[in-house]
């Protein structure tokens, strides 16, 4: 078996490194749209009075303009051999985003990279559309992605890649009223090959208005003591898995998306190929930021 980097600790359902010069063309140009695993959300301290439901009020043409960086840092160590890193570069994607009857529709701006080879790629991408379908609750169902036709599938794998992320550490609210000080639950599968129980504590620690600062305590579990590798490639015995985070955002219920804020999620990964008792141990650590 080869054993390569899937990153699957870092709320990302479909990871993968960028190495390519982005001259490629997409063979198929349409709209993707990727469910997002379901969310349960418990209260665990209603907060203080006075306490309300927290609803997005989001007016249709609502506009915002935000932008969104990532970057996902990729250590791996294959028995004794050199440890390498292996990260895909960092992302910077200035967006407009605009509410809708049920979600919220994104444009990309000049999307940038510090790696010449990826920010060359992303070029052709300015301009393509990204939507969001989200409930009630403000937890985001589904992920569209629709590339400008011109975008490389090297340009399509990193935004596809970045936006996954952002998607795994957005805050969905509780269906109780809530006031300052209240501690709530988000619990979400956040992977597919590896059934990972991700466990999101949020503390609202200020509200002014529509305005409210969310600290953020992420955990990461496996489900399973099985990874079973993509396209059938087989499985690794997950010998040992610590991934924890945190973070703050603040969020205007009246805009579409975090008006700023940072989330980091990181640490360490041990799997073992059953069949040749290859060790595969990996370092990771993921940055999801907002901002103006």
């Amino acid at each position: 078996m080869t054993l390569s980097a899937f990153g699957v600790g870092c709320s990302d359902v479909s990871e993968r490194t960028v190495e390519s010069d982005g001259t490629e063309p997409v063979g198929i140009n349409k709209e993707v749209t990727m469910p997002i695993q379901a969310v349960t959300t418990t209260v665990v301290d209603p907060g203080a009075e006075p306490r309300s439901p927290l609803r997005r009020t989001l007016a249709p043409g609502t506009s915002q303009q935000v932008t969104l960086s990532t970057n996902h840092h990729i250590e791996q160590q294959i028995n004794n051999q050199a440890l390498r890193d292996i990260s895909p570069p960092a992302i910077t994607i200035p967006l407009v985003a605009a509410a809708g009857n049920d979600g919220v529709d994104l444009t990309l701006g000049n999307v940038t990279s510090p790696d010449p080879n990826l920010a060359k790629a992303l070029l052709p991408a300015d301009g393509s559309q990204v939507g969001f379908d989200v409930n009630e609750l403000g937890a985001i169902t589904a992920l569209k992605l629709a590339p400008k036709p011109a975008t490389s599938d090297t340009a399509r794998a990193a935004l596809e890649q970045s936006f996954y992320q952002a998607v795994y550490q957005s805050i969905a609210f509780p269906e109780e009223p809530v006031g300052v000080g209240a501690v709530w639950t988000v619990r979400q599968q956040v992977s597919d090959t590896v059934p990972l129980e991700q466990v999101t504590t949020a503390t609202l620690t200020a509200r002014d208005g529509n305005l409210l600062t969310i600290e953020l305590n992420v955990t990461q579990t496996p489900k399973s003591t099985i990874w079973k590798l993509p396209n059938e490639a087989g499985q690794l015995e997950i010998v040992d898995y610590l991934m924890h985070g945190t973070g703050q955002v603040t969020v205007d219920l009246g805009l579409p998306l975090p008006v700023s804020g940072a989330v980091e999620v990181g640490g360490n990964q041990t799997y073992r190929d059953p069949r040749s008792a290859v060790t595969l141990r990996q370092t990771l650590r993921t940055e999801v930021q907002w901002g103006a």
